[in-house]
């Protein structure tokens, strides 16, 4: 994904990814505060041109964490945007441009384009970090999309930073899950001193940005669980962000978040000893 620039000031980046379902059932995952808690982060969106559009990308270790912005465009089942403005530090507003083409066989191509207009190339690695970022949400979104549209969904999420290296960090934390040197179709699950997870590993992915692991779940319930690592500046981040469908999932996304939160943190920053 990378920077684009013209003459205005404008730089962008930008993604095409190809999902299964009709253009009405594309648009509900990607434009609405329901679809989109389905996938990606807890979001809520005020169906309207100027509405307020919150995603919340906080945890009990890592506090409150939560970006706002406006709609400034709603063409349902075709066009969706909105802007940013406190999405990092002292950046310019981001705009966001989201646009769904319907392609022959119940499948759609969902465009998506953040654009900002500045003169300072310091935001470039932000931008380009993008490109990091959306994958592992694309894949929870390919099967939401394929085998739970529409569907009642809740989320459990777990992160921790580490002052060892990201790549420490991902070794202990995928040889904890039992997910260590795994490859996409294995069915993989936790040993018993971990939270129950078992399903089959559906993507991995793993570059000089980031590490991250999906797996399409049946155990606790249904759905999709990611494993991501990143850096941040100088810290090391792992996530594990459950996505659970079916009338259940409420239910069962609240009796494993505390499992989760306290598993990752005894993994990642354990007690010292003491003597």
């Amino acid at each position: 994904m990378p920077v684009n620039k013209d003459e205005s000031g404008r730089r962008w980046v930008s993604t095409d990814v190809l999902v299964p379902g009709t253009p009405e059932q594309v648009w509900q995952a990607i434009a609405t505060g329901v679809g989109m808690s389905a996938w990606f982060t807890p979001t809520s969106v005020e169906e309207h041109v100027g509405g307020a559009v919150r995603f919340d990308f906080g945890d009990e270790n890592c506090g409150e964490a939560v970006q706002a912005g406006t709609v400034t465009a709603w063409d349902p089942p075709r066009r969706f945007a909105y802007e940013e403005y406190d999405w990092s530090g002292d950046a310019p507003p981001l705009a966001t441009e989201v646009t769904v083409t319907s392609r022959s066989g119940d499948r759609c191509v969902i465009r998506m384009v953040h654009s900002l207009f500045t003169d300072r190339d310091d935001w470039d690695d932000e931008m380009e970090s993008f490109e990091t970022g959306w994958p592992g949400f694309f894949e929870v979104l390919k099967v939401y999309l394929a085998d739970f549209p529409g569907e009642r969904s809740a989320l459990v999420h777990a992160a921790a930073e580490t002052s060892d290296s990201e790549l420490s960090a991902w070794q202990r934390v995928t040889a904890a899950l039992g997910l260590a040197g795994a490859d996409v179709g294995e069915r993989r699950e936790t040993p018993s001193d971990a939270p129950p997870l078992a399903g089959a590993v559906s993507h991995i992915h793993q570059d000089g940005r980031a590490r991250l692991i999906s797996v399409r779940i049946d155990r606790p319930a249904a759905g999709v669980a990611l494993v991501g690592a990143c850096t941040v500046g100088e810290q090391a981040y792992t996530t594990v962000s459950i996505y659970l469908y079916g009338d259940d999932a409420e239910q069962v996304a609240a009796a494993e978040q505390p499992k989760w939160s306290a598993w990752l943190r005894g993994v990642l920053q354990p007690e010292p000893i003491a003597t």
